[in-house]
């Protein structure tokens, strides 16, 4: 499920004219170059280098952008092009832009020479256009200069032949280069930062200008695709299962799909005993109230929870969440089907465009698709055997798109701006710990909701992207009431982002962290300290497991 395939794009979405496959390298700005594209209107996929061509089969892209990576092009094991991949992109009339580490694999590959720079330049940087005109750069540039994001160790020193220099950094090293008439650019910079000044009008001048790439990407086409889709997909006889979580995704793809086929869908949502501070009454009231989904709540709490004790390696909880939902999906088809006397074939999931990026190996790990790495829980956590096929209305959307999404489906604002909550619950909150232990899931739903609520209350709840308590599962001692206590800690995670690919955590006032510290010391019973995770993504993820 790494990549998408050719035959899964929305066809009214311009796919087969103007389509931008993004090659990941392994860069951390990666998924910003598939946003900042989209953002401009145009489809963009990012596709791993560790897929073989034959995934790319049958795409017919106006424009390649090979992403940056934090491999050196001479390193043993050093990421590159899928075998055939040139003679692909030429077959393609695809231009090629090379980012960073994809400009000196693109030079290192067509016979230039990259090697060990003298300086290597890292951070903000100038750098001046050297040549009079640039198709990425414009007319009568020469001398302009503009600060740009660099974090590269290697230079390119010898161009290949054909090739031009149009930009140098204020050190001399090549910063940016060309070959029209072979549709061949590269930047030695990161110009889908916010840090490179002009980055996003040298990607407009790259895909519309160079590449001829029309602006014709709209949310309401993914809309239209989708239903015709499921309608084609799914008999007019035939009833689907849709696990709602009571997150945005999984209520935005039921709503779809609900759309499509009506009563013919059936929701259920699941107390695995994973949930927070009375989420399943919070939820089924706005299910019931706004949103008038079909929906059946199965408690099956003591099934999760047996099987999640002594438990504590954290791909194994996911795992075994996984097997588990699909148990409880398995047996409600069953049921449904001596109802209605059709068995369910299908199951609806809330599946989003970064679960999918975020399963790829790592470029240059050695590792290829069919290798085992952190299963995602909308990805990577579901049984081989299991009986019903998938429906992933969103799975090519990134979360933000998938809000806008709401919004056209009319599912109330307030629904929409949810925080993220994980498949997995608070399994993963519970880090590298057995969550049947003592009583540890409910220590962390009451320090949960507490910070939580001091977010609402404080006003700063839509200005975060998500916020949630950590348990530790270890004892720190304390002084409680003249006494020594051990007790848990418990670590408060906030932080803001576009996407959810890259986030910076956000700044509390101190009064703020010092007025939950003392209201969760000193109302949860079993903790008796409070940290703060200041660590942004990457290098952390957002989730703790």
């Amino acid at each position: 499920m790494g990549s998408a395939s050719a035959s899964s794009l929305p066809t009214s979405a311009g796919a087969g004219e103007n389509l931008v496959l993004i090659l990941d390298f392994g860069s951390q700005y990666t998924q910003l170059i598939t946003r900042r594209v989209r953002q401009l209107g145009v489809l963009s996929l990012c596709v791993s280098v560790t897929a073989p061509l034959s995934s790319l089969t049958g795409f017919r892209p106006r424009a390649v952008i090979l992403s940056g990576g934090p491999h050196s092009v001479h390193a043993s094991g050093a990421p590159s092009f899928p075998a055939g991949f040139l003679d692909f992109a030429a077959d393609a009339g695809a231009h090629v832009l090379g980012v960073c580490y994809g400009m000196q694999l693109l030079v290192q590959s067509l016979g230039g020479a990259v090697e060990a720079g003298e300086r290597q330049e890292y951070g903000d940087m100038e750098v001046e256009t050297t040549a009079p005109s640039s198709a990425l750069y414009g007319e009568s540039v020469v001398g302009i200069r503009q600060s740009v994001w660099m974090s590269h160790g290697d230079e390119v020193v010898r161009l290949p032949q054909g090739f031009e220099v149009v930009a140098r950094s204020v050190q001399g090293a090549i910063a940016a280069i060309e070959h029209r008439e072979k549709r061949f650019y590269g930047l030695q910079y990161h110009p889908e930062v916010t840090h490179s000044t002009q980055g996003k009008e040298t990607l407009r001048r790259f895909l519309f200008d160079v590449c001829g790439i029309k602006a014709d990407w709209k949310i309401q086409d993914v809309l239209d695709e989708e239903i015709k889709t499921i309608k084609s997909m799914v008999g007019t006889d035939e009833h689907v299962i849709c696990a709602l979580s009571g997150g945005v995704d999984s209520t935005v793809a039921a709503t779809l799909v609900h759309n499509a086929i009506g009563d013919r869908l059936h929701c259920v949502f699941v107390d695995n005993g994973l949930l927070r501070y009375k989420e399943k009454e919070r939820v089924m009231s706005t299910f019931n109230s706004d949103l008038h989904l079909p929906v059946t709540c199965i408690d099956a709490s003591e099934q999760f929870l047996s099987k999640l004790k002594g438990v504590k390696d954290p791909e194994m909880k996911r795992k075994i969440v996984g097997k588990e939902f699909i148990a409880v999906f398995d047996e409600f088809a069953h049921m449904l089907e001596q109802q209605t006397g059709k068995r369910p074939e299908y199951l609806v999931q809330g599946t989003l465009y970064p679960d999918v990026i975020e399963s790829f190996p790592p470029p240059g790990s050695g590792m290829t698709h069919s290798h085992t790495i952190k299963s995602h829980h909308n990805v990577g956590g579901l049984p081989e055997d299991m009986k019903l096929k998938l429906i992933e209305p969103l799975k090519l959307l990134f979360k933000d798109e998938v809000r806008k999404l709401g919004s056209i489906l009319n599912i109330p604002e307030s629904f929409l701006k949810r925080h993220p909550f994980p498949g997995p619950g608070l399994a993963v909150r519970i880090p590298s710990g057995d969550v049947t232990e003592g009583n540890a899931l409910e220590i962390l739903r009451q320090a949960d909701e507490i910070y939580v609520q001091a977010i609402r209350d404080a006003g700063l709840y839509d200005t975060i992207w998500q916020a949630f308590a950590v348990l530790l599962p270890v004892e720190t001692v304390g002084v409680q009431g003249d006494q020594r206590t051990y007790g848990y800690p418990v670590t408060l995670r906030a932080i803001t982002s576009e996407d959810g690919m890259t986030a910076d955590w956000y700044y509390f006032e101190r009064k703020f962290l010092a007025d939950v510290s003392n209201r969760i010391c000193n109302n949860v019973r079993g903790v008796n300290r409070v940290c703060v995770d200041i660590t942004s993504k990457p290098p952390a993820t957002v989730e703790w497991e």
